[in-house]
C-alpha cells in the first residue's frame, strides 16, 4: 500500500497522512519532527499545515504518494458471497452466538470473517492450509496497513472458525505484528472533571457522566446498569456481567447517589437506570455526544473521550491514597499490571513535584 497525503484544506489547520507499516524508517522521522502528532482512531498523522511542511512531506514520503482530498484509506476490495459462503457465514455466527460471544466481538468476527470470505471466495476453505492463512494476513499488513489490533482481530475471528466451527486443533501462525504502544492513559485534572460533568443543564446527562467518572464505569457498563443496581444501603454500584463476563462492584459516592435520587424523582426510570427514548437502553452513541458536547462547552483537553473519565477516577483514587488493590476491583481489571499504569500519571503536575532546577 502506498502513502497517502490528504490535501488540506485551504483553512485546516493540520495535515494528515497515512504511513503504511512496513516504512519504519519514515516513521521515525515523523515521530522526530516538532509538532507531529498520531491520530489513533483514523491511523493517520499530522503536522502543522505550512507550505513547508507539505514540500517536506512529499519529499519524505517519494514518488509513490497519493494526495487525496477525502480522509479515507483504500477500502478492502467488495465482492458479493455465493450461496454456499452466506451459509458457511450463517453458520459462524450461530457458533458465535452459542459461545455468548458479546454483541461486539460477534459484530466484530463476523465483519473480519466476510473478509475472509470474500478474499477466498470459490474455494474451498477446509483445504487451505497455514500458509494460505499467513499470507493472506502478510498481504492485509503490506497492502492495507492494518495496524495491530486489527491483525489481532482478523486472525482471531480465522482462528475461531477452523478451531470452534470446523473443530481443528489450536493453530499458532506466524504474524510480523507492530510493536504495542506505550501509550499513558489520557487523564483531566480534578478541576476540569469537576467542570465537565457539571455542565450539562439536562439532570439526565448530568447524572451519567457524574456515574460514569464517580465510578470508574466503562460506557457499556453504564447503560447496563438497572436501577435495583445502586445498592445504595451498602454503599456501592453492582455491575453485571461486565468486560470478560464478570460481575463486579465499586464505590457509590454520596454525592452521587444524592444526585441520582433526584434524577430518579423526576424521571421514574423503570428497569434500566437510564432509559432511551423508548424506554429501552440509552444507546452507547448518544452517550459519547453527550460527552462531547460538555466537553467541547467545558472546554477541557479536546483529545480527552468518555473513557477519560475512567482514568480520570482511577488515577485520582491513587493520588488520594486509595490502595491499588482496591482500585483494580473497582475498574474490574484482571491482571494488576493493568492497574499500574496508572501510577506513572499520577503526581506529575507542578503542584505536586518541585524541580530539582528550583534548588539552584
Amino acid at each position: 500500500m502506498d502513502p497517502i497525503i490528504y490535501h488540506p484544506h485551504p483553512k485546516a489547520g493540520r495535515i494528515k497522512f497515512f504511513i503504511p507499516y512496513p516504512m519504519k524508517a519514515v516513521r521515525e522521522a515523523v515521530k522526530d519532527k516538532e509538532d507531529s502528532f498520531y491520530h489513533p482512531v483514523q491511523k493517520l498523522w499530522s503536522i502543522r499545515n505550512t507550505a513547508e511542511n507539505l514540500s517536506w512531506l512529499k519529499g519524505l514520503l517519494g514518488n509513490d504518494v497519493k494526495v487525496c482530498e477525502k480522509n479515507t484509506k483504500p477500502a478492502f476490495p467488495h465482492r458479493e458471497l455465493s450461496s454456499s459462503s452466506l451459509d458457511i457465514l450463517a453458520i459462524y455466527e450461530e457458533k458465535l452466538l452459542l459461545k455468548a460471544y458479546s454483541g461486539h466481538t460477534i459484530r466484530t468476527y463476523v465483519s473480519e470473517f466476510r473478509q475472509f470470505l470474500m478474499f477466498h471466495e470459490g474455494k474451498d476453505l477446509n483445504t487451505l492450509d497455514k500458509a494460505s492463512i499467513e499470507s493472506y494476513m502478510a498481504g492485509l499488513i503490506q497492502h492495507y496497513g492494518i495496524s495491530g489490533t486489527k491483525q489481532n482481530q482478523t486472525i482471531n475471528a480465522i482462528k475461531c472458525y477452523y478451531e470452534h466451527v470446523l473443530g481443528l486443533p489450536r493453530e499458532y501462525y506466524d504474524l510480523q505484528r507492530p510493536k504495542k504502544a506505550k501509550r499513558l492513559p489520557n487523564v483531566l485534572s480534578q478541576e476540569e472533571v469537576k467542570r465537565l460533568i457539571s455542565f450539562p443543564k439536562n439532570l439526565k446527562h448530568k447524572a451519567m457522566l457524574h456515574t460514569v467518572y464517580g465510578g470508574g464505569l466503562r460506557a457499556g457498563e453504564l447503560i447496563k446498569l438497572r436501577v435495583r443496581d445502586i445498592r445504595s444501603d451498602e454503599g456501592y454500584i453492582f455491575i453485571k456481567g461486565a468486560k470478560g463476563k464478570k460481575d463486579r462492584r465499586t464505590i457509590l459516592s454520596q454525592k452521587l447517589l444524592i444526585l441520582l435520587r433526584s434524577y430518579y424523582k423526576e424521571y421514574k426510570p423503570s428497569y434500566w437506570l437510564f432509559e432511551g427514548q423508548e424506554g429501552g437502553q440509552y444507546a452507547v452513541k448518544s452517550l459519547q455526544m453527550v460527552f462531547r458536547r460538555a466537553a467541547e462547552g467545558a472546554q477541557v483537553d479536546p483529545w480527552a473521550t468518555l473513557h477519560t473519565l475512567r482514568h480520570s477516577f482511577a488515577t485520582h483514587c491513587l493520588e488520594q491514597g486509595i490502595n491499588m488493590r482496591q482500585v483494580q476491583v473497582m475498574l474490574g481489571h484482571e491482571s494488576a499490571k493493568t492497574t499500574q499504569i496508572y501510577t506513572h500519571v499520577i503526581g506529575i503536575s507542578a503542584k505536586t513535584i518541585k524541580s530539582p532546577l528550583d534548588n539552584l
